[in-house]
């Protein structure tokens, strides 16, 4: 009898430890950690150094959105052929504008875009600085004036563990990780904050680095800032397939309730 007992023991033991160990502790689910400077009793003020640039060079498949300003407007409307169209023109992150692609100039697989009077314009691996300059220059043979040069369609694709995974296009100049998890509804309890990976397009192909969200660190990484055509993975942490986002205390005391009740029932049956 007394090694029935033990043996029950151990089992409702052995039942609680796995149940506590399979949920996903806090330190994998917080971001910004390894922060001395900061600590729940003091809070000092951290700097981490990381320039905001935008050097992306534009690759075939990008789309420009070029404008022209000056004071001849019949001139102006000419290089703005198809260019009329109303545009989002806000601050804020968006899924859908048509007209910016519609409107824009895609840029071919030789990397050129074609402009109105002036013909072809090779803009492959070129900063979107550089390409204003050097429209700027082609279009001042025509017409005095100034240009703008925007890159149209800044797409995301975000995958793995985040609320809404899926593709985005961003209107901005640029957006860091965060932003973009963010856009995705941010990530689920069940990621694998430590081992975030992006995969950046290069002109040979694909470059794949990881990022750790849970180091402040990353706040100063060089990949902070991502870049048109980025792949985001966010993979699972291993427990996901057997664990809890925290412990089930209600599942644990239900479950030592029912092994308890079976046990005193066979108790009581043997002794008779």
């Amino acid at each position: 009898m007394k090694k029935k007992t033990t043996l029950l023991l151990c089992a409702i033991v052995i039942m609680a430890i796995t149940a506590i160990t399979s949920c996903v502790p806090q330190k994998k689910i917080l971001y910004l950690q390894n922060d001395t400077t900061m600590n729940d009793s003091v809070f000092m003020s951290m700097e981490y150094e990381n320039a905001r640039t935008f050097n992306y060079k534009v690759q075939p498949g990008d789309n420009l959105y070029i404008r022209i300003a000056s004071l001849n407007e019949k001139s102006t409307a000419y290089f703005n052929m198809g260019q009329n169209a109303s545009i989002n023109t806000s601050n804020t992150y968006s899924s859908g504008n048509a007209a910016i692609y519609l409107n824009g100039y895609t840029v071919d697989a030789d990397g050129n875009i074609s402009l109105p009077l002036i013909g072809e314009v090779f803009v492959k691996d070129l900063t979107i600085d550089e390409i204003q300059t050097k429209t700027h220059t082609l279009i001042n043979e025509y017409l005095k004036a100034d240009v703008y040069v925007k890159l149209g369609l800044f797409n995301l694709t975000i995958l793995g563990e985040v609320t809404r995974p899926g593709q985005y296009q961003i209107y901005q100049s640029d957006i860091n990780i965060f932003q973009a998890i963010a856009l995705a509804g941010n990530a689920t309890d069940f990621a694998n904050k430590s081992n975030i990976k992006i995969i950046h397009q290069t002109p040979k192909g694909s470059q794949i680095v990881k990022v750790n969200l849970n180091d402040a660190s990353i706040l100063s990484s060089p990949d902070y800032y991502l870049k048109p055509n980025d792949i985001i993975y966010v993979e699972p942490l291993k427990t996901k397939q057997f664990g809890f986002t925290s412990v089930p205390y209600g599942t644990i005391i239900s479950a030592i309730s029912l092994l308890v009740t079976c046990f005193t029932f066979v108790a009581v049956y043997l002794q008779k």
